[in-house]
């Protein structure tokens, strides 16, 4: 008999997952602009980065005074702000200079290259400060990157994060994309406690897809030298995705919590 696991065969699970995470086509080389350029390429459509940005806007509402988006990439998030809200005033911060520019021209925000951990950026010069899977990385010093944070942040602007969940979920994908960390939502809470930020909140949500995430985290791409999950997906695959995220999505705004998720989405106020 197969091992079963919430009910589905293995067997039949592991073909899902094949299905709903297929490998990225294209050919391992540099990683780190490989990397920057399927995100450039995807992030527009990818259901991924749709419910990620769509969560951390609903976190955000209607931006009051100046938004930094503090390791904006190639600029998906800052698009979508101005989509959501066109009157928005807003800048991004990315340290690989490509990105920045290409984050610039698809959103018509500006966007400063620089490092997280020395911002190019007057203190209390930002009402609301976005950060999205950014402390994880390999080259980020969270206790320093959050002190910078409090730094431009205005007294009582409000801080946003998007962080990975759980280090047991640590796979190829995260050593592709240099992510050197996961966070239980407990352990978000005390960093930023001891950071100086005050009324945290944090919630796990890519809930209802945790188990395919496993799979294919776990046992599908469990090699280190396996590509990262950011890749084009066919529409009805990209469909179905983003439609059992946005159903999560409705379940939170009720106030359903959930107790494990692919991510960590925390809120707080600089004190």
């Amino acid at each position: 008999m197969p091992c079963r696991r919430g009910g589905l065969p293995l067997a039949l699970m592991l073909p899902m997952a094949a299905l709903f995470w297929p490998r990225p086509v294209c050919e391992t080389g540099d990683v780190e602009p490989l990397e920057y350029q399927l995100m450039d390429a995807v992030e527009d459509g990818m259901w991924w980065y749709r419910a990620l940005h769509r969560r951390v806007l609903d976190a955000v509402g209607q931006p009051r005074g100046r938004l930094l988006d503090a390791g904006c990439g190639t600029g998906g998030f800052l698009a979508r702000l101005r989509e959501r809200w066109p009157d928005a005033a807003a800048e991004g911060l990315e340290y690989n200079p490509e990105a920045a520019a290409r984050a610039a021209a698809k959103s018509g925000f500006p966007v400063a290259t620089g490092s997280v951990l020395d911002m190019p950026f007057a203190a209390a010069s930002f009402a609301t400060l976005t950060s999205m899977d950014v402390l994880c990385h390999a080259a980020v010093e969270p206790a320093a990157a959050l002190a910078e944070m409090q730094r431009v942040l205005e007294p009582g602007g409000k801080l946003v994060l998007n962080l990975p969940a759980f280090m047991w979920l640590h796979s190829a994908h995260d050593i592709r994309v240099h992510n050197a960390r996961r966070f239980t939502a407990g352990q978000v809470r005390d960093l930023l406690g001891a950071a100086g930020f005050t009324a945290v909140k944090t919630r796990y949500w890519n809930a209802l897809l945790l188990p395919l995430m496993v799979l294919q985290r776990k046992i599908m791409a469990a090699a280190p030298e396996d590509r990262s999950d950011v890749a084009a997906f066919p529409p009805w695959q990209n469909a179905t995705l983003l439609g059992v995220t946005e159903l999560e999505r409705h379940l939170a705004r009720l106030g359903l919590p959930f107790p494990a998720g692919g991510s960590v989405l925390a809120v707080a106020t600089r004190s």
